[in-house]
This record gives C-alpha cells, sequence and structure tokens, in this order.
C-alpha cells in the first residue's frame, strides 16, 4: 500500500444501487417499505433547519489572534470590530502584494506566526511520518473540525475515498465557508486561504491538504493527507469570480466590459 502522503486525488464513480427483497421479508417488515425520494424532503427539512454555528468566547479569543498576526502582517487593520473588520484586513492583504504569489507568501507567514516554530518541527518531524502520514492527518482534520468553525462555520470530520478503494477519516467538510460568503470573492478564498493553507500544511507540518471548495453552494471540502494537483491542472483555479464579488464588479466598471467576470486576483 502506497504512504497516505503520496495520494494523489482519487476519482470516485458512482454504481446504480440494488435492492432485493423477499416475500418474507415484505411480510416480516411492512414498514421498511418506504421510498428514498420520499424521505428526501424530510432530510431537507432537517438539514435547512440545522441551526447555524454561534461563536463563543474562545472562538472570539481564535479570531483577534489571527487578525492581530494578519494586522502585523499588512501594517493596516480595519475600523470594523469583529469578523466584519477581518474580511477588511484580508481585502487589504491581498491588494498589497504585486503578485499572487507574494499574498500566498504572505498568508503562509501568518499561518505559521499562529504556532510556536518548535511545535511545527516536532509535530513535522515526530508525528507525520507515523503510517505513512495516516495518524498525522487524522489527528490534524479533528483538530481543525473543532478550532477552525468561527472562521468557516459550521462543519464536520468526515472520510473519503482512497485510490486503493480504502477511506480515511482525515477529512473536513465545511456546509458553507463564512469565509468565502463574507468576502465574496473567489481570488481571496484561493490565494488567501485554499493555496496558502495547502502549502502550509505539506511545508510547515509535513501532511498533504486537499481543499476542493465549491463556488456554487460555498461548501468545503479539506482531504489531509491527499496532494493537490499541479497548479495547471487544478480547474478550481481557472473559475471566474462570483458575480458579487466587488473587485470583478470594479473592474466590470472600469473596462465597460459585462463579460469582465474574473476579479484581479482570481
Amino acid at each position: 500500500m502506497k504512504p497516505l502522503a503520496l495520494l494523489r486525488p482519487p476519482t470516485i464513480s458512482s454504481a446504480p444501487l440494488r435492492f432485493t427483497f423477499s416475500k418474507s421479508h415484505l411480510r416480516n417488515h411492512p414498514l421498511n417499505l418506504s421510498c428514498s425520494a420520499l424521505q428526501s424532503e424530510s432530510i431537507k427539512n432537517e438539514t435547512s433547519s440545522k441551526p447555524e454555528y454561534k461563536p463563543g468566547l474562545l472562538d472570539e479569543f481564535f479570531l483577534n489572534v489571527f487578525r492581530s498576526k494578519m494586522v502585523q502582517e499588512v501594517g493596516w487593520d480595519s475600523e470594523k470590530p469583529g469578523y466584519d473588520g477581518l474580511i477588511e484586513v484580508a481585502n487589504r492583504l491581498t491588494t498589497k502584494g504585486k503578485t499572487n504569489s507574494d499574498t500566498i507568501e504572505a498568508s503562509v507567514r501568518i499561518l505559521t506566526a499562529l504556532f510556536p516554530p518548535l511545535l511545527l518541527d516536532l509535530y513535522r518531524i515526530l508525528v507525520s511520518p507515523i503510517a505513512g502520514g495516516k495518524v498525522a492527518a487524522i489527528m490534524v482534520a479533528r483538530v481543525t473540525a473543532l478550532t477552525c468553525q468561527w472562521l468557516m462555520g459550521t462543519c464536520t470530520v468526515n472520510s473519503f475515498e482512497l485510490p486503493d478503494g480504502s477511506s480515511c477519516q482525515s477529512g473536513v467538510f465545511v456546509e458553507k465557508c463564512k469565509y468565502l460568503e463574507e468576502s465574496k470573492c473567489i481570488g481571496i478564498c484561493i490565494n488567501t486561504c485554499k493555496l496558502p493553507t495547502q502549502s502550509f500544511f505539506k511545508d510547515r507540518m509535513g501532511i498533504p491538504l486537499l481543499m476542493e471548495p465549491n463556488f456554487n453552494d460555498y461548501s468545503c471540502q479539506f482531504k489531509f493527507g491527499v496532494l493537490p494537483p499541479l497548479p495547471e491542472e487544478d480547474g478550481i483555479l481557472k473559475e471566474p469570480c462570483l458575480e458579487i464579488c466587488p473587485n470583478a464588479t470594479r473592474r466590470r466598471e472600469i473596462s465597460g466590459k459585462m463579460s469582465a467576470t474574473q476579479c484581479p486576483k482570481a
């Protein structure tokens, strides 16, 4: 079996489901003959009625620490309090660098500044090699789900299928990313979150990470232990920005072209 750290993103295929029922089963279990299509509406209602994540005192602490590191890197702070101010600082971060690479490198420095340097080195040397990286990936997935909901919103640990047919519970599913929803910008998502976060975990902690944001419903799938594709092969990096992106809107106004949907930082 290949080490988990060397796995490429799996290709997930679907197969038709088959159900078989015997006459005795129908007699003994008449209540089990409900149609999944009829159940979908109740499942949808349960999902829509789930309460939104409400930050607590510890979440406010995490937000303030993260914002302070971002302010140190940018050299500027917003007058707005809380999460709104954080988004304004993130916008300033994307405009400070001359290129997207500058923004990505600055974001990696911010993430690195959140941890004691020795802790990152010890984790990469002592923990990441265990079981081909599987143990470290599972651990980080759980810590991410517990400590990062203040930034991303409700998220849960989940499993995903590997190329060899096995599954690993080192995924984190973000139901609706608050960071993307509030920034309204794919460029901010890619250059201050997706790419720097993937780089940080691989280079600083020795854990490959693939992040798959969905720009239609704002969900995001983290796959710890999976190498991301090369930039030229990552279709997410080629997505046009959101129609509501303020940067794309300004670009359309300046150029006078309604087709100019790509924001300068995407």
